[in-house]
C-alpha cells in the first residue's frame, strides 16, 4: 500500500474512533501525529516525481552527450589496436597515388603534399597530419592537446 493510503487509513480511522472530540492527551497527540503522517506522505509523493524527472533529464543529457562526444572526437577512426609499441609515436606514409588517374594528370608531383598518421603516446589517437606540419617539428595533438614533437633527423 503506498504512503500516502497507509495515511489517509490511519486518519479515516481517527476520524471514526471520534479521536479529535476526544479531550485526552493521547488522543490530541495521534490526531497531531496522523496530521503529520499525511503531509509527510504528501512531500515524498512530490520528491519522489521530482526525482523521477531529474532522472529523465540527465538520462537525456547523457544520450546527447554522448552523440556529441561520437562526433566530436570519432571514436570508431581513432581506436589503436596495436598499444604494444615501445616508440613514443607511430608514423606511417599515407601514399594517395592510387587514387583518380584523372586528378593524377593535371596534378605537379612537385606541389604534392604527403600525410602521415602519428599516434600520441597521451591520449593513443591517431590523426593524419600534412607534411608541411612534420616539418616544423612540432604541434599539438588535436584531441588532447599534448605536445607532440618529431625528429626529423635520419637513422641509419
Amino acid at each position: 500500500m503506498e504512503l500516502s493510503k497507509q495515511a489517509a487509513y490511519l486518519k479515516g480511522l481517527a476520524e471514526g474512533m471520534e479521536l479529535a472530540k476526544k479531550d485526552t492527551a493521547e488522543a490530541k497527540i495521534l490526531v497531531k501525529v496522523i496530521d503529520m503522517l499525511e503531509e509527510l506522505s504528501d512531500s515524498v509523493e512530490e520528491l519522489s516525481v521530482f526525482s523521477d524527472e531529474i532522472t529523465e533529464l540527465v538520462d537525456t543529457i547523457d544520450e546527447d552527450l554522448g552523440d556529441v562526444e561520437s562526433i566530436i572526437y570519432d571514436v570508431d577512426d581513432f581506436e589503436d589496436e596495436d598499444d604494444d609499441d615501445d616508440d613514443d609515436y607511430e608514423y606511417s606514409f599515407v601514399d594517395d597515388e592510387d587514387d583518380d588517374e584523372a586528378e593524377e594528370q593535371d596534378f605537379d608531383e612537385s606541389e604534392q603534399e604527403y600525410e602521415y598518421e602519428v599516434t600520441c603516446p597521451n591520449c593513443n589517437n591517431t590523426v593524419i597530419l600534412p607534411e608541411s606540419i612534420i616539418m616544423e617539428g612540432k604541434t599539438n595533438c588535436p584531441n588532447c592537446s599534448e605536445l607532440l614533437e618529431f625528429d626529423l633527423n635520419e637513422e641509419e
